[in-house]
């Protein structure tokens, strides 16, 4: 996966709180670059502002880029000095 603007923008993600986990969605630019070479290959999932706070309390992450229906857990989240994330993201 090249880095790449992703044309679908609609994220859903997961957060897990006191009562079960609650999915979430956005409307949001965002792209996706491959990480390694593995099978499956880790992925980072690079989001841009606007994007809601709690964003970076997901545990898991679904979106579509190249055509293909991607969901995954993410393992890392950092926020970037331009105030954009990154979700480092195992596939499941």
């Amino acid at each position: 996966m090249a880095p790449n603007p992703a044309a679908d923008t609609h994220l859903d993600y997961g957060l897990d709180t006191l009562f079960g986990r609650e999915t979430k969605s956005v409307d949001c630019q965002f792209d996706v670059k491959r990480l390694d070479d593995g099978e499956p290959p880790w992925f980072a999932l690079h989001v841009f502002p606007p994007l809601p706070e709690d964003l970076a309390k997901a545990q898991i992450v679904v979106f579509s880029a190249e055509g293909r229906r991607m969901s995954g857990i993410v393992r890392r989240t950092e926020r970037l000095a331009d105030d954009s994330l990154q979700l480092d993201v195992e596939p499941d």
